[in-house]
């Protein structure tokens, strides 16, 4: 996990940096967006220019007297004079009040087209008849007030584009009128202005995505500065710091999810290696301690075997002394075995055969042996009658032939009193083995459980025992769902208590 926290604060820290992208990434939607904003801009006036021009137009169309376009013969047009003839390019039979960039024509109901403008204007575009029936279709359609007026982009013989009308000829209102008003327009002036505006616009983009870097970066240092704080403590945490906490109030709540979240494995991670610690500590303490238990009964009987070679199996005294030496010395060692194996086997998946069990009948059923470990020792029973359980009770029994042993062991073997007592107390059931024997200084007492431990009292080897008896005990009493206490002061004796749960106790009437 520390490799992986490593690999995150290298690859924040690498030259495409956290910060670099985002200004990339910002400053490119940036362009994005305003690219869009530009070409929609520039559609949406164009379209708006374009109906504008051709609302001019119309209205420039409604202005002109119908008359002027209805007889050919009878049009008054302005005829020049002989010392303007050379001067004046417009024909003798088209009027003059039209500007020079705009074209006009009268299609008539036959479907001929005639120039009204040839001389002074821009060639007419010509349009096919589907074009013509389209724009008179809509120009019916779209009389009266409040319509908008349709119009076509064509373009003429000299290439020029022309945004191009029709209107009846006659008034307004005469749905009677076959022939047409033609009238089209350069769109190069609407065009450069577009033109001009797109350029005003991408001037202003540029200076905005100049502004949006300049002001991004302070912006997005600020905004990084918890990152980077994450960074040094993960630099510190990969030194070895595990107590080392990431900040959670910083403001950005992702930022702050992230840390609470780092806190917490940072958390899970210190519990698993401390406890990994402590586990290959005592694992050390546990092999040191029973090399050491195996080795003191091995030495024994390999002394006493070496003896027997060197001639003493021929002396029945020293034959029969030795035997017996080794004897004890191998129960000694199978005994141990026996103990590691029970611990092992609960270490790694505690089964129990349980049944419906009368805790006071068991302990009656076990007073003949207890009396004879006891000896001369006072031995006294305070027992609640019928007081049942689901236990195991193989086990149960070897817990109350270890706690009692353990008093024996460490009481006089004359003046020693031992009192074993089962009762109810509240909701729970209550084991306890009591002794008046020398007791158990205090430092000690967070300890008596341990594998291999023994109390400063307990190191003779006159008492017996591997420091095993009270470990198995405890396993055994927490597989039952249960636990086990202790209370001791120098002088005045100790008291074991083992505790079940109302969960496991069933009272039957026999």
């Amino acid at each position: 996990m520390i490799n992986h926290l490593k690999r995150f604060s290298k690859t924040v820290g690498t030259s495409r940096s956290l910060r670099s992208q985002l200004l990339t990434r910002s400053l490119f939607i940036l362009a994005v967006l305003l690219l869009l904003i530009g070409l929609l801009q520039y559609y949406l006036m164009k379209d708006f220019l374009y109906r504008s021009k051709a609302e001019s137009m119309h209205s420039q169309i409604m202005t002109i007297p119908k008359d002027l376009f209805n007889n050919s013969d009878q049009r008054p047009y302005k005829k020049p004079q002989d010392n303007e003839a050379k001067n004046d390019n417009s024909h003798p039979n088209r009027p003059l009040f039209l500007m020079p960039d705009t074209s006009i024509a009268i299609i008539h109901e036959d479907g001929t087209v005639t120039d009204a403008k040839a001389d002074n204007g821009i060639p007419v575009p010509v349009l096919s008849k589907e074009a013509i029936e389209a724009l008179i279709s809509d120009s019916m359609m779209n009389r009266g007030a409040g319509k908008q007026t349709k119009y076509k982009l064509m373009t003429d013989a000299e290439g020029t584009e022309q945004l191009v009308i029709l209107n009846p000829l006659g008034p307004p209102n005469n749905s009677r009128s076959s022939d047409y008003i033609q009238m089209g327009s350069s769109t190069a002036p609407i065009t450069t202005a577009l033109m001009q505006q797109l350029l005003i616009f991408l001037f202003l983009s540029l200076l905005a995505l100049a502004g949006g870097f300049a002001l991004y970066i302070p912006v997005l240092r600020r905004t990084l500065i918890p990152l980077s704080r994450m960074i040094s403590t993960v630099e510190q945490i990969d030194s070895g710091k595990l107590d080392e906490r990431f900040p959670h109030l910083q403001g950005q709540e992702e930022i702050d999810r992230l840390s609470r979240s780092f806190n917490g494995m940072l958390e899970r991670l210190e519990t698993s290696f401390e406890a990994e610690k402590n586990a290959m500590e005592r694992m050390r303490q546990f092999v040191a301690d029973a090399s050491h238990e195996l080795r003191t009964p091995l030495t024994s009987i390999h002394g006493f075997l070496e003896v027997l070679l060197r001639g003493a199996a021929s002396k029945p005294e020293q034959l029969q002394s030795a035997l017996t030496s080794m004897h004890g010395e191998s129960k000694r060692i199978n005994k141990l075995v026996e103990d590691l194996l029970v611990l092992a086997k609960f270490d790694q998946d505690p089964q129990l055969h349980r049944s419906d069990l009368s805790l006071t009948a068991t302990i009656r059923e076990m007073q003949p042996q207890l009396r004879m470990l006891a000896g001369n020792r006072d031995v006294r029973y305070v027992l609640t009658e019928e007081i049942h359980g689901s236990y195991d009770s193989d086990k149960l029994k070897q817990v109350i032939l270890n706690l009692f042993q353990n008093a024996v062991q460490h009481t006089d073997p004359v003046e020693g009193s031992i009192i074993i007592r089962l009762i109810h107390e509240g909701k729970q059931v209550k084991l306890s083995v009591r002794d008046n024997g020398v007791g158990i200084n205090e430092q000690h007492l967070s300890r008596l459980f341990e594998r291999f431990y023994r109390s400063d009292q307990s190191r003779g080897r006159k008492y017996g025992g591997a420091g095993l008896g009270l470990a198995i005990s405890q396993s055994i009493v927490e597989a039952h769902g249960g636990e086990i206490k202790v209370r001791s002061r120098l002088g005045q004796g100790s008291e074991f208590d083992v505790i079940f749960p109302v969960s496991f106790q069933a009272d039957y009437q026999l």
